[in-house]
């Protein structure tokens, strides 16, 4: 990809449009500057082979003679996800760092934007605000589109978090769970990289967080840039993204957890990777013990959010190192606890780290901070 000054290609996209034909949208960036190119290639099998029907946009470098390009306006256009609406229309959100988060209307017919676009419509971030891996949900129940972005950078200390917005439309405005407006969300005029002017927007879902076992630290660094879907089988939505993980330098796996709904329509992941777990009514009794607790804050920081240990008593109370009240109505739950309530879910989990079958908790605040909880096993 000699426009893109690299052969390296970055996280793309395949989606099977209504032709029956897989669409694979690729791109391919030098990394240390907004030159990418966007492409599309098409085959009749998922495994290829792909024919490729060209680029279909270009940022920065990869633009001959476009002396209008403006990283701090336009996008580097990579990481593309390409989906369909309710109503069945074709679109595609876009876009990493530089200008933000873009998304165009596609024509179903070809897999290619239709003309007269250019970059399509700015969903949010500029001034090269680290944000980036965009992916669209929806959901029939509650009928909003769920935006999910990675904030902050994937290295081990580059804070990478998933956060969510949601609209009613496919192309906007999209808010969080305080009514604030993403395409707000911008760094101040001549900065780089200006995690403060986006850490107290959206709703976190995952950041860095560690369970206490065995005397060791486990959990999860720099969790992000993700695939949301659901299984249309069984219902159930699922988060599949890469993460590393405590002392373990730049090491990195992939992980899928199921992902639920509160009766506010926010979505809560369960903190235990998928392994089966189906969600039912449970009741009180069901739920009492002794937990770890996790509370998140909404700062992009490589620093974990670290456990402390607490009791959920039948009559309601919460005591040890963080005390309140909590309810249960089956298995939505509320924590109230250090003058925050917690609207989530109650699922029994296989906890990988205890080896058992046990009950976790997500949740999340008002103000978009997530709540992570597994009870704990005597063995």
């Amino acid at each position: 990809m000699h426009d893109a000054e690299t052969d390296t290609f970055w996280a793309g996209d395949i989606e099977q449009l209504q032709d029956g034909k897989f669409y694979m949208y690729y791109c391919a960036c030098q990394g240390s500057s907004p030159t990418s190119v966007l492409g599309v290639a098409v085959a009749d099998k998922v495994s290829g082979p792909y024919q490729d029907q060209g680029v279909i946009l270009r940022s920065g470098g990869a633009i001959k003679d476009d002396a209008d390009y403006n990283a701090t306006e336009d996008p580097n256009v990579v990481d593309p996800h390409v989906f369909h609406d309710k109503n069945g229309q074709l679109w595609m959100v876009y876009g990493s760092y530089s200008g933000g988060i873009f998304i165009l209307k596609m024509d179903e017919a070809t897999g290619k934007p239709y003309p007269g676009q250019g970059y399509g419509k700015r969903l949010l971030g500029g001034n090269h605000v680290r944000i980036e891996g965009a992916y669209m949900l929806y959901n029939k129940q509650t009928n909003y589109y769920y935006l999910f972005l990675s904030f902050g950078g994937l290295a081990a200390d580059g804070g990478y978090n998933l956060r969510v917005f949601r609209s009613r439309q496919p192309d906007g405005g999209f808010v969080d769970s305080q009514g604030q407006a993403a395409e707000d969300i911008r760094g101040k005029v001549g900065t780089t990289f200006d995690d403060a002017a986006i850490q107290n927007y959206g709703e976190k879902i995952i950041g860095n967080f560690t369970w206490k076992q065995d005397g060791k630290n486990v959990g999860y660094v720099s969790p992000g840039h993700n695939t949301a879907f659901q299984d249309k089988k069984t219902g159930k939505y699922f988060v599949m993204f890469h993460t590393r993980f405590p002392g373990r330098g730049e090491y990195y796996e992939d992980r899928v957890h199921q992902l639920f709904f509160t009766k506010d329509g926010w979505p809560v992941l369960n903190p235990a990777p998928y392994d089966g777990e189906t969600k039912t009514d449970y009741s009180g009794d069901q739920l009492v013990g002794d937990y770890q607790v996790v509370a998140m804050d909404k700062l992009i920081t490589e620093e974990p959010a670290r456990s402390k240990t607490t009791t959920l008593a039948r009559d309601g109370q919460v005591t040890g190192q963080i005390t309140g009240k909590w309810t249960n109505r089956k298995g939505q739950g509320t924590m109230r606890i250090n003058n925050k309530t917690y609207t989530g879910i109650f699922v029994s989990s296989w906890d990988p780290y205890q080896k058992a079958q046990t009950m976790m908790f997500s949740g999340i605040n008002p103000q978009g901070e997530p709540l992570f909880m597994r009870r704990l096993v005597r063995r």
